[in-house]
């Protein structure tokens, strides 16, 4: 009790993926601070590693930029990063990859806004499913992304001007609990918002839900103010989201547990 092993999470992932991803998304709220902690790094890292499905593809002219620190970006800007090195020289601790800036040549290419509904029952598969989803969305568009959680309210995992690590992002939607009502034209509205900070070429809505809106709205409305609409509804629960699909010309794709949701993703965003 209280432990994990890491030996037999793997062993499970093999047998059953979606009951092992459950498990650990509900263990990310357990209430052992040791265990809780555990699970949560350990789900993190499960969760990057499924979303690695490879990037979009960029559209446009490029130009020289100075941007987040990834080391396949380009070469350090050491003007932009030099606060960050003193500082750390200064505590004698290591530069916090996260402060660091690099130059590199980058093209318009495309901007993501993940909207994640929080509504109804938000523990176990569909927590771990919301996860990986975002985890596929940082993966795809890491410069240019946000992910907003909706009910009754929409409260920013991560703004679309906000920097902010990959396992940040998904360990504040794995914090996410369900409750509330379903404003799903208020989420659209949002992602409209977001994504006009952006200048990508390409900027794209994933709407992740059963599309079951309990709060009056115009969702039609506010989804034809996007320039692109994807939905990924669950598999099973999705007569709302077709419907929403076909009124609104959104792509629309299923999906079964939370192994299947980077799949389910590439899916809709590469057809």
């Amino acid at each position: 009790m209280g432990e994990l092993d890491e030996g037999a999470v793997e062993e499970a992932m093999e047998d059953d993926p979606d009951q092992m991803l459950a498990m650990l998304a509900d263990l990310t709220g357990a209430t052992d601070p040791a265990l809780r902690e555990l699970a949560r790094r350990l789900a993190g890292r499960l969760f990057l590693d499924l979303a690695k499905r490879g990037p979009s593809r960029p559209r446009g002219i490029g130009k020289l930029e100075t941007k987040r620190y990834r080391p396949d970006a380009g070469d350090i800007d050491l003007d932009a990063s030099l606060d960050a090195v003193l500082t750390a020289r200064s505590t004698r601790s290591a530069v916090d990859p996260d402060d660091l800036r690099v130059r590199g040549w980058v093209t318009p290419g495309t901007a993501i806004c993940l909207l994640v509904d929080r509504s109804g029952s938000m523990g176990g598969a569909p927590l771990a499913t919301s996860a990986v989803t975002a985890s596929a969305v940082a993966w795809r568009s890491p410069d240019d992304y946000s992910v907003l959680s909706f009910g009754k309210d929409i409260v920013a995992a991560k703004s679309q001007d906000q920097t902010k690590s990959n396992e940040a992002v998904v360990d504040a939607v794995l914090a996410l609990r369900g409750f509330g009502t379903t404003d799903v034209a208020g989420a659209l509205l949002s992602a409209s918002e977001q994504l006009r900070r952006s200048n990508a070429g390409r900027k794209i809505t994933v709407l992740l839900s059963d599309c079951r809106a309990t709060v009056p709205g115009d969702v039609v409305s506010a989804a034809a103010g996007l320039e692109e609409l994807v939905i990924i509804a669950p598999e099973g629960d999705s007569e709302e989201a077709e419907a929403l699909a076909e009124q609104t010309g959104a792509r629309l794709t299923t999906v079964a547990g939370p192994s299947a949701a980077a799949a389910a993703l590439a899916s809709v965003l590469d057809s």
